[in-house]
């Protein structure tokens, strides 16, 4: 089990260690543009950085069981800051969007925190009522509120993909909680024209989706971001160009440093560095795993699955986005994109799983819900 724990925090270690490289290639040069300093943007990484980090050492501190009886003031928190982001005034609004409060020249989205607290709380639910969840109205229902409640603020900030995100956590977790099936279909049959019709109903999201299926009928418009990931990965071939020498960084690829990041890896380290980061992640996600089944008791498990499977998530819808297999949708590449919140909760959610772990008995989650 140390050993485990070793291995899964040396693969962390290396990826941030990669974030801090690649923010740094990808933001020098615009940085030294814009604000006269190459390291801009790399400090303000590092700032996030070092809050995570110290963050983290305060969550291993804890007695897992304070983490188990803070889940639930942990929700009306992060509830109470996504109401209040939208609040003229209070939140901090950029292109149409109030997700973030701004302290000082730092931002902090309340989004990231309330993933990690509905995760918790659905760990602590459902694992504290696995034997009532066929009754609907007394296991799933009380727990499907509150996740509804949390995804509707996410979506009028709106953050669509934040949300599809976290709801797709969640039925994972009620799937392996042993949820009805015909509960989770029916779940689903009310999600996806939910999400369909959200779409629809903003036109920059039905661009996004007309610009995956052809970012080339509008190359200089809505395919723009996409055909310039697509030729930074291109240009990189099989080696890269060399570290630090990326041209599409150069004020044609937006976003590069946060969304985009992967473009950047894969044009200036080539199919070879790219794949080394996708193995990593790999590894982080196989020990993760590994880590939640070995906690001492259901709760740990929850948790430490649900953190995996939203890190893995964000990794494929990065991936994903960059790479053109899916529509557009900004999401962090995890431990390696421009700091942030999401920096921040990520290292939390790596302590929340190394400690709610324990070198005792690997618990079996089997599935036991009924058709």
């Amino acid at each position: 089990m140390r050993t485990l724990r070793r291995k899964f925090l040396l693969v962390a270690a290396l990826l941030v260690v990669t974030g801090i490289v690649m923010v740094y290639s990808t933001t020098a040069i615009y940085a030294q543009e814009q604000y006269k300093d190459a390291a801009y943007f790399l400090k303000r990484h590092l700032f996030y950085l070092a809050v995570g980090l110290l963050l983290s050492g305060w969550v291993l501190s804890l007695d897992p069981q304070r983490i188990r009886r803070w889940t639930k003031p942990f929700v009306g928190v992060t509830l109470l800051l996504l109401a209040a982001v939208m609040v003229p005034g209070m939140g901090h609004r950029v292109s149409g969007a109030s997700r973030w409060f701004r302290l000082g020249a730092f931002s902090v989205q309340p989004s990231e925190f309330a993933q990690l607290a509905i995760i918790l709380y659905l760990a602590d639910v459902l694992s504290r009522k696995r034997r009532v969840l066929e009754n609907f109205f007394q296991g799933v229902l009380p727990p499907l509120v509150v996740l509804g409640v949390t995804l509707l603020l996410i979506v009028v900030e709106p953050d669509l993909g934040t949300a599809v995100a976290l709801g797709v956590v969640a039925l994972l977790l009620f799937f392996i909680a042993g949820v009805r099936r015909r509960v989770l279909v029916s779940l689903l049959l009310l999600a996806v024209p939910l999400v369909v019709g959200l779409v629809i109903l903003k036109p920059y999201r039905v661009h996004r989706v007309m610009a995956y299926l052809n970012p080339w009928a509008d190359p200089e418009g809505i395919g723009f971001q996409l055909i310039q990931s697509l030729v930074a990965l291109g240009s990189g071939g099989v080696m890269g160009v060399g570290l630090g020498e990326s041209r599409q960084k150069l004020f044609y690829l937006p976003a590069a440093h946060t969304d985009f990041i992967f473009s950047v890896i894969g044009e200036e380290l080539g199919l070879v560095g790219g794949t080394v980061v996708l193995i990593l992640l790999g590894f982080l996600f196989w020990y993760g795993i590994r880590l939640a089944l070995q906690s001492p008791d259901a709760f740990g498990a929850f948790a430490g699955l649900g953190v995996i499977f939203l890190l893995a998530l964000e990794t494929l819808v990065h991936v994903g986005v960059t790479t053109g297999a899916i529509p557009t949708k900004g999401l962090p590449l995890p431990f390696i994109s421009y700091g942030g919140t999401a920096l921040v909760v990520n290292l939390m959610s790596v302590a929340v799983l190394l400690n709610l772990a324990r070198p005792r008995q690997v618990v079996v989650l089997t599935h036991g819900g009924a058709g």
